[in-house]
């Protein structure tokens, strides 16, 4: 499954794409981060953000978008502004036909240090390690791209499915998802 991640930001916004493999193996296929200035007008950077999204769905055809869930802030012009990126995703891929999925920032950290609480340089850390990068993506934006789309890859296929051959090579984060999905069912 070809997952693209948004993290939604009007000065930058992440966009990452993986592959998930059936013995849930994520594969790096790109990450780019679309910026504009705060100078910019506000429909501008909404057209220059949603084009460089366009982009990147055409060229990947990813079968699911993962986004990041807009959440309470006390910063109202920052929420607003995940939320017109939001709303520009969704429409790109309404158009497209493509499915969406919502991950608030817990569960992307969770899924990918089995932490909720993770520090941004641990999530980057995890990203690298999954993917098999020499180095976190920079900036942090690019890792939560990409950690989104690993979320919601790995969240779509229960871990406690059934082992497939080649898949000794979980990640400590799959490893510990993997345990605590088979606790809970067998309590």
């Amino acid at each position: 499954m070809r997952i693209l991640g948004i993290d939604p930001g009007l000065t930058r916004c992440g966009v990452g794409v993986v592959e998930i493999g059936a013995a849930r193996r994520a594969t790096f296929i790109d990450v780019a981060v679309v910026r504009t200035p705060a100078s910019m007008e506000l429909s501008q950077r909404l057209l220059t953000i949603g084009s460089g999204i366009e982009e990147l769905i055409d060229q990947h055809k990813p079968d699911a978008i993962a986004l990041e869930r807009v959440f309470a802030q006390h910063n109202v012009s920052t929420v607003m502004g995940i939320a017109q990126i939001s709303g520009v995703a969704f429409f790109l891929a309404a158009q497209r036909g493509i499915p969406v999925g919502l991950h608030t920032p817990t569960e992307v950290k969770a899924a990918v240090t089995g932490y909720g609480g993770a520090e941004k340089d641990q999530v980057g850390a995890m990203v690298a390690k999954i993917l098999r990068l020499a180095s976190p993506p920079k900036p942090a934006d690019a890792a939560d791209a990409l950690a989104l789309a690993i979320c919601h890859g790995w969240r779509g296929t229960p871990l406690s499915a059934p082992r497939v051959a080649g898949d000794t090579n979980l990640t400590p984060a799959q490893a510990a998802w993997r345990a605590a999905e088979q606790r809970s069912r067998s309590s």
